[in-house]
């Protein structure tokens, strides 16, 4: 016999822990943000902290797990729009959609920018290959005149994150986003020159 031995697929029982911490972590998440206990996930999902720490040895593991697979959506999401006739509303679309993903999550924000600055971090790999395609498609949109030149991928991440924070406050402010969120985007258009 030669070679490495297979990988053993984890026990039913394993399975069924991991998802009923991910239903639970799913919950805890969208009523206290991404900053929500660990302990409180484990407690809901029936399970002792041990056992999410098997399954998410920290939170960033336990966000990729949630989070990873919507980024990696928003990612193909963006290629997809790179072919789209109209470069500037393309841009506007998937931005659109990334602010209403992140806004769903309060606090999530704050976490992404540590993530991209930590590439140990799980959620690093989602989190550039986000950028990245919002970048291109930023300047596929410049390149027809269709987004502002002196912005970059940091630029529409850092407008993201505002947008973001303002769903996190309270109802006055929050209830201001789908507005604020049309001016941001207006904003990423280049100015028509004066004659």
């Amino acid at each position: 016999m030669s070679g490495d031995p297979q990988p053993r697929e984890p026990r039913a029982d394993a399975r069924r822990n991991r998802e009923r911490l991910l239903s639970a972590a799913r919950e805890v998440v969208a009523e206290q943000g991404a900053q929500a206990s660990l302990r409180d996930v484990a407690r809901r999902a029936g399970v002792g902290l041990g056992t999410l720490y098997r399954h998410f040895p920290n939170r960033d593991a336990l966000l990729e797990a949630l989070l990873g697979a919507g980024f990696d959506r928003l990612t193909a999401r963006a290629r997809v729009l790179l072919d789209a006739p109209d470069p500037g509303a393309a841009l506007r679309a998937w931005l659109t959609e990334l602010a209403d993903g992140v806004a769903l999550h309060r606090g999530l924000s704050a976490s992404l920018v540590a993530v991209l600055a930590d590439e140990t971090s799980p959620l690093y790999a989602s989190c550039s290959a986000l950028r990245e395609a919002g970048s291109a498609l930023l300047t596929r949109a410049q390149a027809h005149n269709a987004a502002r030149p002196d912005l970059d991928g940091t630029d529409l991440f850092t407008l993201i994150g505002a947008l973001a924070w303002i769903a996190d406050q309270p109802t006055p402010i929050a209830t201001r986003r789908p507005h604020l969120t049309t001016l941001i985007l207006d904003t990423l258009t280049p100015p028509t020159p004066t004659p």
